[in-house]
């Protein structure tokens, strides 16, 4: 995979995980998780984005960290959200695959990188 197709990827994960928000039930505690979870999954494809522009290989290595981290918490998010809303189950748990399949992505391209 390359780095455009996995930029993209990240891209669509991102916006999916945003329509995923702004549908969600209003109540206080979907709220809360969700504003969280937008940050985190906008982090993540920004900060990929950012990777791919890296000067150096630690610079690299260094962003490469910070959307596994971003990507962690999202999939927590999301897991969180599947609690609070299972009815929700089978529409997150797809967003929840792909962003696991991405964490697995970039968790072995720093293995590589190290």
């Amino acid at each position: 995979m390359t780095n455009e197709e996995l930029e993209l990827r990240t891209k669509k994960h991102d916006l999916a995980d945003t329509k995923l928000v702004l549908n969600l039930p209003y109540n206080i505690v979907n709220k809360n998780y969700a504003d969280q979870l937008n940050r985190s999954a906008s982090s993540t494809a920004a900060n990929y984005r950012a990777a791919c522009r890296a000067t150096s290989k630690n610079d690299f290595i260094s962003r490469l960290k910070i959307v596994e981290e971003q990507f962690d918490e999202t999939l927590f998010l999301l897991a969180q959200l599947v609690e609070l809303n299972p009815e929700l189950n089978e529409k997150i748990g797809a967003i929840y695959k792909e962003g696991n399949e991405l964490l697995s992505i970039i968790v072995a391209s720093l293995n590589s990188l190290r």
